[in-house]
């Protein structure tokens, strides 16, 4: 008797270990880049990540190079085709910008099963201080949050860096975002510079390491002139930004918002009393 009025509990006890409802949704992490879909810094990431418990990878990156492209877009039409990467349950080139490739990932690839983190990545060369603004792997990251989805950017030392490093560097603040949630409308900016690691230092954007000094003329025809840039580093001088500590050999976290206003300067402007003109 006390069996059979224990039976509807034991029933709904193993309908609901067994109902596919509360089994456990994996993590979906998608990875992107600017340096293009054939980057070698892209493999050891997505590998890295693919080993974390629970967690599914999906790349949607440039078909080329598409370094210093920010957050623009081509536009409407874009031309992808599958790929292989190990680790990858699915890997595409989009034959247009890092935000074109982020933007195809979460509209269309995540439709069905959303993501819950893009990670921008790994970066030939820092992007700390105000060269940000320029990168196509923070504009990746960028629209990734303009997108809702919480995103990291992960920049390294082309000469000399240890890929692998800063690939199980990433995944351990991915596997954290997993387990405890990731920030709202944030990236995090991750710069890793080379040779030996002095520490992780949580810093500011601020300073510019690249400096554009001269224009070289390299051919004149009659309508025309061609002219290449020249870019010459810069050491940063103040203690208390991301580039002075990546220059001293620190990786760097930078929190970045999509939002750039000055709120100081609102009420100078205010007080200005502009017109419109009649």
């Amino acid at each position: 008797m006390q069996l059979k009025r224990l039976l509807p509990l034991i029933t709904l006890i193993v309908f609901l270990i067994s109902s596919p409802v509360l089994t456990a949704r994996e993590y979906r992490v998608l990875v992107t880049n600017d340096d293009g879909i054939n980057s070698p810094l892209l493999g050891p990431l997505v590998r890295e990540l693919s080993r974390l418990p629970e967690v599914e990878v999906v790349v949607s990156a440039p078909e080329e190079n598409q370094s210093g492209s920010s957050q623009s877009s081509i536009g409407r039409m874009l031309v992808v085709a599958p790929a292989a990467i190990e680790g990858a349950s699915a890997a595409y080139s989009v034959r247009g910008k890092p935000a074109d490739a982020v933007r195809f990932g979460i509209v269309e690839l995540g439709k069905e099963k959303r993501f819950d983190l893009v990670i921008s990545g790994i970066n030939r060369g820092a992007n700390v201080g105000e060269v940000s603004h320029l990168s196509g792997t923070v504009g990746a990251a960028m629209e990734a949050i303009y997108q809702g989805i919480p995103a990291i950017a992960v920049s390294q030392e082309v000469r000399d860096a240890n890929t692998e490093t800063s690939a199980k560097f990433v995944a351990q603040l991915a596997n954290l975002y997993k387990d405890k949630g990731a920030p709202k409308d944030i990236v995090i900016s991750i710069n890793i510079p080379a040779g030996d690691l002095a520490g992780v230092a949580v810093r500011p954007m601020g300073d510019s390491y690249l400096k554009a000094s001269a224009y070289h003329l390299q051919q004149e025809d009659n309508t025309q002139l061609s002219y290449e840039l020249e870019f010459s580093r810069v050491a940063a001088d103040n203690p208390r930004t991301d580039t002075y500590a990546y220059q001293q050999g620190y990786i760097t976290i930078t929190p970045l918002k999509f939002d750039w206003t000055a709120y100081e300067f609102l009420d100078q402007a205010r007080d200005w009393n502009l017109k419109v003109a009649n």
